[in-house]
């Protein structure tokens, strides 16, 4: 029986695994997302999530491994996640009242065959117009802190965000409609991994 391994340390990809589920163990890839390498967003994410995909396949015989990588991108400018609250202020005057594009890298790889499947996933958020007291607001809560975009849509961010087009998942950071679309190519039913109501 294979383990899945997710190739990650993020609470939120935990809970949406757990949510659908699935048993796994966590495994961080520790690797560096460099988002300044010159690449187009799509296969910078798809790069990303194969690399931290090929990181952790390493430490494992026989496991379904699961990695990816979320950026949100306005033109053709990729928000990374703001570590300082000057940097997150920026990004929030930025994305204030536009639309922008969440992207996810998902990588799934079975490191008994080698066997990988990437995919692309795309969701637009359109986020309100924001005053200077919002963003004030915002900041004040710590929340906009390592988030890409510099908001958390499962948080206190869900204020800040009129409608999204597509995954909600996505933007959480893991695209779940995807993912067991790629898994059942593994042999992962999702379906069957889940305990029925009795």
């Amino acid at each position: 029986m294979k383990i899945i391994v997710l190739a990650s340390a993020s609470p939120r990809r935990k809970e949406l695994l757990e949510k659908i589920g699935l048993k796994f163990v966590m495994e961080p890839s520790d690797i560096e997302e460099d988002t300044d390498s010159g690449l187009e967003p799509h296969e910078l994410v798809r790069q990303i999530s194969l690399k931290k995909a090929k990181t952790v396949a390493a430490k494992y015989k026989n496991a379904i491994i699961i990695a990816a990588d979320t950026i949100g991108v306005i033109g053709n400018k990729i928000l990374g996640k703001p570590h300082t609250l000057n940097k997150a202020a920026e990004m929030l005057n930025e994305i204030s009242g536009r639309p922008h594009l969440v992207i996810t890298g998902l990588t799934v790889l079975d490191t008994a065959t080698n066997k990988s499947v990437s995919r692309i996933v795309e969701t637009v958020v359109f986020i309100k117009k924001l005053n200077k007291q919002e963003i004030s607001a915002y900041m004040k809560t710590g929340e906009p802190l390592d988030k890409a975009g510099a908001y958390a849509i499962q948080g206190m961010g869900a204020i800040i965000v009129e409608r999204i087009e597509g995954d909600f998942y996505n933007v959480m950071g893991l695209p779940l409609q995807a993912l067991t679309e790629i898994l059942q190519e593994f042999g992962v039913d999702v379906w069957k991994s889940t305990p029925s109501i009795k």
